[in-house]
């Protein structure tokens, strides 16, 4: 690993220049799994993150069954968990007493027979641990690329700023994991349109729970002092058209997720705080006490634009696109950790072997959205049906769709789409035994002068 070199421009900060293998620009989910399997692999990785903590705010934190098992191969899980979590059992959609719908997770196989609650800090502090356990890992934080490096037509490396100067990374390939407002997908000039079918916004809070060790109260359960037993379930609340997702966060806190059509909270907010409150009180009445008493401005929430999308396409010459950078997904579902952390597990034997061949080139690396386009468009449509579930009104979605679904619960067909739904495509394994060919290329190549 070359020790980094400045180069002075009058009075200008001195530029940082490093040389890697490959080039992570995103630190998420996605780009740290990677990072931390091309480092298994031999291979110097640089990551270029534009915070300087994980410790904010992150609203996708459960952990499907797929997503768990992964980081458990990789020897994460168990760290990231004794930071701190909750498990759920199940995933239902109520109407008032009512459950519409429900994935039961504790009939699949331990140990990954539920859902996972967790702080996305709590993963990504124990991936970023295990990457600093290697010499060839280089962590750049605060780091706001600003271009991308080209030699000869193709991807050579990236430019970024932050608090120390700027610099400048040169690299074998580019991988950009930053998220769905991608900036190296801009920069790489790929477009990426909006799929309308998810075209909402959802209003993002946290509830403290109660003092009681999370003991949550309806309206009339306190006027009658009685309390209801701490909830574990990730539940979807329907009410008039606009879907609530409620779940226990860590360490004692409940996210609600209010689930509006685009840009259709203005008219909701237009009316006043009081007004909000009401609707929300209204959409999840378990936790109106909770709502009147912490919802005490509009500072308090969190208005996300939510959508779907892909990119035209995931690989350019030195260059290839990871988790919601190529495809961005709504949250219906929680598949979003689960799809970036495969994303790097597929990923990964597609960068061991090009960098093995001396070869980044688009058509190679075009492979990894080969073979990762029939998991995504799978999603997809699983999502359709679900939003479709979650929205539709009527006698047969009330009433003929729970009798149905409770006697689906005791088919084989039943475990087959919950094992979908927690694994996605269950066939996807972390593979090893790659160090030799990646070490050796290194030692016959470097990578192309800036």
């Amino acid at each position: 690993m070359s020790a980094p070199a400045a180069r002075q421009k009058g009075a200008q900060v001195a530029e940082e220049e490093f040389d890697t293998d490959v080039c992570v620009v995103g630190g998420g989910p996605a780009g740290l799994v990677l990072a931390l399997l091309m480092l298994r692999s031999g291979a110097r990785v640089t990551v270029v993150e534009r915070s300087r903590t994980h410790h904010r705010e992150f609203r996708g934190e459960i952990l499907q069954p797929g997503a768990m098992a992964l980081l458990d191969d990789l020897g994460v899980l168990a760290g990231a968990r004794a930071r701190g979590g909750h498990e759920h059992d199940r995933f239902r959609l109520v109407e008032g007493d009512r459950v519409l719908l429900e994935a039961d997770y504790r009939l699949l196989p331990a140990p990954y027979d539920h859902l996972l609650s967790i702080p996305q800090a709590h993963v990504l502090d124990e991936l970023l641990a295990h990457c600093h356990r290697f010499t060839g890992f280089r962590w750049l934080d605060g780091r706001r690329v600003g271009g991308l490096v080209r030699r000869e037509g193709r991807v050579a490396g990236v430019t970024a700023a932050g608090p120390v100067g700027p610099c400048s990374v040169r690299a074998r390939v580019v991988v950009g994991a930053d998220g769905r407002y991608s900036r190296i997908r801009r920069l790489a000039g790929i477009g990426a349109g909006r799929t309308e079918a998810f075209d909402h916004d959802v209003l993002w809070f946290k509830l403290k729970e109660s003092e009681n060790r999370g003991e949550i109260r309806s309206e009339n359960q306190a006027k009658n002092d009685r309390v209801e037993p701490p909830v574990r379930d990730v539940r979807v609340f329907r009410a008039g058209g606009s879907p609530v997702l409620v779940y226990a966060s860590w360490p004692d806190r409940i996210q609600v997720g209010w689930t509006l059509p685009h840009k259709g909270y203005r008219d909701i907010a237009g009316q006043g705080l009081d007004h909000v409150r009401d609707e929300l009180c209204r959409a999840v009445p378990p936790y109106a006490h909770l709502i009147r008493e912490q919802v005490r401005s509009q500072g308090d929430l969190s208005l996300l634009d939510v959508f779907s999308s892909r990119a035209e396409r995931w690989a350019d010459d030195g260059l290839v696109l990871i988790g919601d950078a190529a495809h961005t997904h709504s949250p219906i579902g929680a598949q979003g950790i689960n799809l970036a952390v495969q994303d790097a597990v597929v990923l990964h034997p597609v960068l061991v072997g090009a960098l093995a061949a001396g070869d980044t080139g688009a058509a190679r690396l075009a492979a990894f959205e080969e073979r990762r386009s029939p998991d995504i468009a799978a999603v997809m449509r699983l999502q359709a049906l679900q939003s479709k579930a979650m929205l539709s009104q009527g006698p047969f979605a009330t009433r003929v769709r729970p009798r149905l679904a409770r006697v689906l619960r005791h088919t084989p067909l039943y475990r087959k789409i919950l094992h979908r739904i927690a694994y996605g495509n269950p066939s996807i394994r972390i593979s090893d035994g790659k160090e030799e060919r990646v070490m050796s290329c290194r030692r016959r190549s470097t990578a192309p002068p800036l």
